[in-house]
């Protein structure tokens, strides 16, 4: 089973946002994000050392509008990054699942890197409370939204415990990265599908 260079560089540039990801799936853990928002960067340092990822995200955005055209856009240009580097998804394993727990809060993710876009985002319709920087849940969906979306991913997000954002955000980014780790692997020279498709 050998592992080729799973690496990619996506630049996406829009009147809202300039961002630019690179991303390696079999590089040792490092994380270089600068995106002009502290806790996102902060996020996104969580999901490269949880997912055992080389990610560097360099970003800029009109934060002066509040953070939801960043975060969006990092979650989408960081699908088209992971895309890119699955290449035709051979040998890998295909299906991820983490629980991870923060202080009250529980979060499980378990995920399918089945080519097919769908979020099913537990926590919305829960009580969940705060911002960190004026970072909410909800910018949180809008991330795994464009992830999912443009790296074709199948992700249930489940809020198991918790109620405020910061621990909500952080435990659920954690999960992902290690649902993700999990699922990049390559354990095989073939493709985990029947139809012979990812």
């Amino acid at each position: 089973m050998a592992v080729m260079g799973r690496t990619s560089t996506v630049h996406r540039k829009t009147s809202e946002t300039d961002i630019t990801v690179t991303l390696s799936l079999d590089s040792p853990a490092s994380a270089t994000s600068a995106t002009g928002h502290g806790f996102l960067d902060h996020m996104l340092d969580a999901l490269a050392r949880h997912g055992r990822l080389g990610l560097g995200v360099q970003a800029t955005g009109d934060l002066h509008t509040g953070p939801h055209h960043l975060v969006e856009d990092v979650g989408i240009t960081l699908g088209q990054a992971l895309h890119q580097a699955l290449g035709d998804r051979r040998g890998i394993e295909r299906y991820g699942s983490a629980f991870v727990p923060m202080d009250e809060t529980l979060a499980h993710v378990v995920l399918d890197l089945s080519g097919r876009a769908h979020l099913a985002f537990e926590p919305e319709r829960l009580d969940v409370w705060g911002d960190v920087g004026g970072m909410t849940h909800y910018h949180l969906r809008e991330f795994l939204r464009g992830l999912c979306n443009h790296a074709g991913i199948t992700l249930h997000v489940r809020l198991l415990a918790g109620r405020e954002a910061h621990h909500v955000i952080e435990a659920v980014v954690k999960a992902l990265a290690r649902a993700l780790r999990d699922a990049v692997r390559i354990t095989s020279d073939d493709l985990a599908s029947t139809k012979g498709l990812l």
